[in-house]
């Protein structure tokens, strides 16, 4: 079980990605320098409830398969651009850079 803190972390990034930008579960633990896909997924589906979960799709871009087709529907919603032909998330146009108006996503820890 991740600590609170790296839930908490993950959790702030998530809040941070943009309507109809995503980001792959790999993505977060990159951006957070720490953890992998597995991880994110678990404080994903145990905390992700009170941020914008539709938000981290595989990195196919395949959105959550659960909520019965509630998170295409939110990211369709927000003009996330989907590949027609397979119906996923189009990771080259939709992945979020991380740009963020109030400042870098992830604070610098003490060097």
């Amino acid at each position: 079980m991740p600590s609170e803190e790296y839930v908490e972390r993950v959790l702030s990034v998530v809040e941070r990605i943009p309507p109809g930008a995503v980001l792959a579960y790999g993505d977060v633990a990159e951006y957070l320098g720490d953890g992998g896909p597995r991880q994110v997924g678990w404080v994903m589906s145990h905390y992700g409830g009170s941020v914008p979960w539709w938000r981290v799709v595989r990195a196919d871009g395949r959105p959550a398969d659960c909520h019965a087709g509630e998170a295409v529907r939110r990211l369709r919603a927000e003009g996330a651009p989907f590949r027609e032909t397979s119906g996923r998330v189009d990771m080259a146009a939709a992945r979020w850079d991380g740009a963020a108006a109030d400042g870098p996503m992830v604070e610098e820890g003490p060097t």
